[in-house]
C-alpha cells in the first residue's frame, strides 16, 4: 500500500481545529461530529484513525484526548434532522455545530473528507485527513467513542436490534430486526432500508 503524503499545515495557522464525524452510513441514531484542538506541547502518542484501533486503545485515546487537548466539542444531528435536511447536510451541520461549541476559537479548520461547510473560519478538506492530521484523528476518536456509547445504551433499551454489536449500520441482523419488529424512534426514516421495512417505498 503507497504510503500517503504527509499533510502540509496552512503555515500561518496557529491554532487548528480537526473535525471528523462518525454515523454517516447507519439507519438509526444521530451523526456525530467532534473538533479537537490539540495542545502542541503535550503531545498524545498513538493517534491514528478511529477504525484502525481497538476498542480499548480508542477507550484510553479517548481519555488521554479529553485530559490533554487544549480544547474539545462535539455537534450532532439526530435522526429526525437527518431525515428532513439529508445526510450530507445533517453532517455539514453537526460539523459547525461543533466547532461552534469548541471554549477556543480556532484561526483554521481542518475536515476530514472532500467538502467542508462554512464555519466562517479559514477551512480546509483533507482526504484521508483522519490517517495524516493527528487533530482529525482526535476528533474521529471522540466521535466514535461517543457514538459508539450512545448504540450501546440504544441495545439496552432494544436488545432485539443488536445495536450493540452493528452500531446502527444496515447488517443482515439489523435487516431482519427491522423487518420483524419495525422501526423504533431512533430510525432514520428517510433511509431506503427503513422506508422498505415500513412499507413505505
Amino acid at each position: 500500500m503507497k504510503e500517503l503524503e504527509p499533510f502540509n499545515y496552512p503555515e500561518n495557522a496557529t491554532c487548528i481545529a480537526g473535525v471528523d464525524e462518525v454515523g454517516r452510513g447507519p439507519l438509526v441514531g444521530a451523526v456525530v461530529t467532534a473538533a479537537v484542538i490539540l495542545d502542541p506541547n503535550n503531545p498524545i502518542e498513538g493517534l491514528t484513525d478511529s477504525k484502525k484501533l481497538t476498542d480499548k486503545k480508542r477507550e484510553k485515546l479517548f481519555v488521554e484526548i479529553q485530559e490533554k487537548a487544549l480544547a474539545w466539542s462535539l455537534g450532532r444531528c439526530e435522526a429526525d434532522e437527518i431525515d428532513q435536511l439529508n445526510i450530507l447536510q445533517a453532517t455539514m451541520v453537526a460539523m459547525q455545530r461543533a466547532v461552534a461549541g469548541l471554549p477556543v476559537t480556532p484561526d483554521y479548520v481542518l475536515v476530514d473528507g472532500n467538502r467542508t461547510p462554512d464555519f466562517g473560519i479559514a477551512a480546509h478538506a483533507v482526504v484521508k485527513g483522519d490517517l495524516r492530521v493527528a487533530e482529525i484523528s482526535a476528533a474521529s476518536i471522540i466521535a466514535k467513542v461517543t457514538r459508539d456509547r450512545e448504540m450501546d445504551e440504544l441495545d439496552k433499551a432494544f436488545p432485539q436490534y443488536g445495536f450493540a454489536k452493528h452500531k446502527g449500520y444496515p447488517t443482515k441482523v439489523h435487516m431482519e430486526a427491522l423487518e420483524a419488529h419495525g422501526a423504533i424512534d431512533e430510525h432514520r426514516r428517510s433511509f431506503k432500508p427503513v422506508k422498505r421495512a415500513l412499507g413505505l417505498e
